[in-house]
């Protein structure tokens, strides 16, 4: 890309934010139209400007992916096709999701902060004309070049922004006492239920573009296996979004179930995308075997001595396994050419 193009990508995203805080501020505006509100709590302006955010940065995305990805269908059979566009339906929710907790999770902080501070329908409008320009430009850039890397990026810090968001508006403040998904349980179990829902969404799209990775550093002579790489993400996903979709306060055993499988088919997916890549590099093989180390060590000292409790023991394993995912997609990303490469069979199942 030369810097002609790079200056014309650049134009298109400064326009984009205008548009996105225009648009942002305007139905802001009208939403918080009537009497002040609080910035934080019940009657706030938090929830408005949430959904207007998340609505305005989804959109964003789907316009910036269909101005700069279009024609990259063109050359692909139907099925690979159909696959590129699941994902960017899933991409477009979940800017949605994490546009909106990021913005409640920020106006619960402000309204610690700034207790007793009420804002007009104006004022509402612009923090929300700004809060839909940050996050319509974010969005706006990813849609022009999405990378597996930006989305691990994502999900890791979707999980702190809607983990956090959950703490601050738990039920219970000695949740952490038991295990993390005793913030699912109570008045605000949906922001942790929430979270959970997104980044299996997330999670599922991540192994997609991992699957397309694969496919392009190896081509359709590896691409059963790949299928099943993408498969098992998929499922890895579906089985955290499960956790969120039936809380522990409603249905124990199919929450356990699912928060147990999420564990599973994460190992699953795991291994057998570290032996689909070539080589695999010594720098990966080095960092799993160093994360598996650092997770048996703490699981033998929690249930065996009692030194960790069960919500430790938790964070250390997610913890862990977002870093090791982190490197997975560094390691992709050297080794992925950046241009498409679509298949040339006609049909998944078959050669």
């Amino acid at each position: 890309m030369d810097a002609e193009q790079r200056m014309s990508q650049e134009t298109r995203a400064i326009w984009a934010t205008v548009v996105c805080f225009l648009v942002g501020a305007l139905a802001g505006t009208l939403l918080l139209w009537g009497t002040p509100r609080p910035v934080a709590g019940d009657g706030s302006v938090g929830i408005p400007v949430a959904i207007v955010a998340g609505a305005i940065a989804a959109a964003s995305f789907a316009v910036s992916s269909r101005l700069h990805r279009r024609g990259e269908h063109a050359a692909m059979p139907r099925w690979q096709a159909i696959i590129s566009s699941l994902s960017a339906i899933a991409l477009t929710v979940a800017f949605a999701g994490v546009t909106a907790l990021g913005v409640l999770l920020t106006t619960e902080v402000l309204g610690a902060g700034l207790q007793g501070l009420q804002l007009s329908a104006v004022g509402g409008g612009l923090i929300t004309g700004v809060a839909s320009a940050v996050a319509g430009r974010l969005a706006f850039e990813a849609g022009i070049g999405l990378r597996t890397a930006d989305l691990a990026n994502l999900l890791f810090r979707y999980l702190i922004i809607g983990t956090l968001f959950a703490m601050i508006t738990a039920a219970d403040p000695q949740w952490w006492e038991l295990n993390f998904s005793q913030l699912g349980i109570g008045t605000g179990a949906w922001a942790f239920n929430g979270t959970l829902v997104v980044a299996g969404i997330l999670t599922a799209t991540v192994g997609s573009y991992i699957g397309r990775d694969l496919h392009r550093i190896q081509g359709d002579a590896a691409l059963r296996r790949v299928a099943w790489v993408v498969v098992l993400w998929a499922a890895a996903g579906a089985a955290l979004a499960a956790v969120g979709l039936f809380p522990l306060e409603r249905i124990v055993v199919v929450h356990n179930v699912a928060a147990f499988s999420t564990l599973v088919l994460f190992v699953v997916a795991g291994v057998l995308t570290v032996t689909t890549i070539p080589g695999p590099p010594p720098a990966l093989m080095l960092t799993t075997a160093g994360v598996a180390l650092l997770i048996v060590v703490p699981v033998v000292l929690a249930f065996a001595f009692g030194l960790f409790s069960i919500t430790a023991l938790e964070a250390i394993i997610i913890g862990l396994a977002l870093l090791w995912l982190t490197t997975l997609v560094r390691v992709l990303a050297v080794l992925t050419p950046d241009r498409t490469r679509p298949s040339v069979r006609a049909s998944l199942l078959r050669g």
